[in-house]
């Protein structure tokens, strides 16, 4: 196993910890990172736009995946998007429980 230390990009956090996977060895294809890493942070891979090895290196083939070693530090950069952004805070009729019509005041 390859195990790296993978985190969203977010320069608007505190705390931006990073997460480790796993990486099988037989298997070290851009494919894969992309898809273990997503499925452990949460993020749909579709939003994501590169991935970075720290401090200034984009990954974009097999072979630079390949090259990794144990303990790297790789950070997901995600397309911004109004609609779809990852860190929006859910407005008030986005929350469960939120009923339009209790909230009317009526006198």
């Amino acid at each position: 196993e390859l195990v790296l230390k993978v985190r969203i990009q977010n320069p608007n956090l505190r705390e931006n910890d990073f997460i480790e996977i796993e990486l099988d060895r037989q298997e070290l294809t851009y494919k894969e990172l992309l898809q273990v890493s997503c499925r452990e942070l949460g993020v749909n891979p579709e939003h994501v736009q590169k991935i970075r090895k720290l401090p200034n290196t984009m990954l974009r083939k097999d072979k630079d995946v390949a090259r990794l070693q144990d303990f790297q530090e790789l950070e997901l950069v995600l397309r911004v998007s109004d609609k779809n952004f990852l860190f929006r805070v859910p407005t008030l009729s986005e929350q469960s429980g939120y009923n339009k019509k209790a909230s009317e005041l009526t006198y």
